[in-house]
C-alpha cells in the first residue's frame, strides 16, 4: 500500500526540477508518513539514481549535494536513516558521522564510496554506520542495508527506552536498599548481610522485600537483569 500510494503521489506531483549548474532539487511536497531515507552525494546522477530505486520501494526521500545543506535541514524526531556519500567537498561523510555521534544524535547510517577503502570503512563504522556499500550500489542490497540500518536503529531506541526505564527503578531504592542489593546481587545470604551491616536479619529481609517491590521484580533473576539492563554497579546514581 506504502509503494502504492508513494507511485501516485509521484504522477500527481510535478516533476522533480533541475536548478543551476544541474543539482537536482527535492520536492516541495513530501509524504509524512513511515521512515524517512536522507541520501547525500555530491552526483546528481548517483542521487537521482538512488531516489527513483528507493521511490520505487516506497521510500521517503530527501536528497542533498554536501553534509552542510543536509546539517541545516535535518530535525531529529522521525525515524529515519542516512545514506552517505565517503568523499564529499568541504565536510567528508567520514566527518558528518562523527559530528552526529559527538553530538548525541542517533540516526542509522549507510555509507557510500565508488572506491575500495577497507580503512575507510573499519572508520565509517567506528563512527557509527550500519553498513559500508560499494559503487555502484546494486538495488538489492541497496534497499536490504537500509532496512537493516532502520531495524538496527529500532532495537537502540528500544534498548535505550529499556535502561532509562531501568535506570529509573534502580534510582527509586534508597542508599541502604542499594547497598543491600549490591550485596544480594554478589550472593550474600541475608544472615551475613546483616552480620556485615550490624542490623538485624529482619531488617535486611525487610529490606529485601521492599527492594522487590521498588523495582517490580519477583526474583533474584529478575533483579539482576534489571540491574544489568541499568548498567549498574552497586554505586549510588550520578
Amino acid at each position: 500500500k506504502l509503494a502504492e500510494l508513494a507511485a501516485l503521489i509521484r504522477r500527481l506531483l510535478p516533476a522533480t526540477a533541475v536548478v543551476a549548474g544541474g543539482q537536482r532539487s527535492t520536492p516541495t511536497v513530501t509524504p509524512t508518513a513511515g521512515p524517512l531515507v536522507y541520501v547525500v552525494d555530491d552526483d546528481p546522477a548517483i542521487r537521482a539514481m538512488i531516489r527513483e530505486v528507493l521511490e520505487d520501494d516506497g521510500r521517503i526521500v530527501e536528497d542533498y549535494g554536501d553534509c552542510e545543506s543536509f546539517l541545516a535541514n535535518y530535525r531529529p524526531g522521525r525515524e529515519a536513516c542516512l545514506l552517505i556519500d565517503a568523499y564529499l567537498p568541504t565536510m567528508s561523510g567520514l566527518d558528518l558521522l562523527r559530528q552526529l555521534k559527538a553530538e548525541g544524535r542517533s540516526l542509522p547510517s549507510l555509507m557510500i564510496t565508488g572506491r575500495s577503502d577497507v580503512p575507510m570503512a573499519v572508520e565509517a563504522m567506528k563512527a557509527g554506520a550500519a553498513d559500508f556499500l560499494e559503487k555502484p550500489v546494486d538495488r538489492n542490497d541497496l534497499i536490504a542495508g537500509i532496512e537493516r540500518a532502520l531495524d538496527g536503529g529500532r532495537d537502540s531506541i528500544r534498548l535505550t527506552a529499556e535502561r532509562e526505564a531501568a535506570m529509573a527503578q534502580m534510582a527509586a531504592l534508597t542508599d541502604r536498599q542499594r547497598e543491600i542489593t549490591a550485596m544480594v546481587l554478589a550472593g550474600h545470604p541475608s544472615k551475613n548481610i546483616a552480620a556485615d551491616l550490624n542490623i538485624s536479619q529482619r531488617t535486611v529481609e525487610n529490606h529485601r522485600a521492599a527492594i522487590m517491590r521498588k523495582t517490580g521484580t519477583r526474583s533474584l533473576p529478575a533483579l539482576a537483569r534489571l540491574a544489568l539492563a541499568a548498567a549498574w554497579t552497586g554505586a549510588d546514581p550520578d
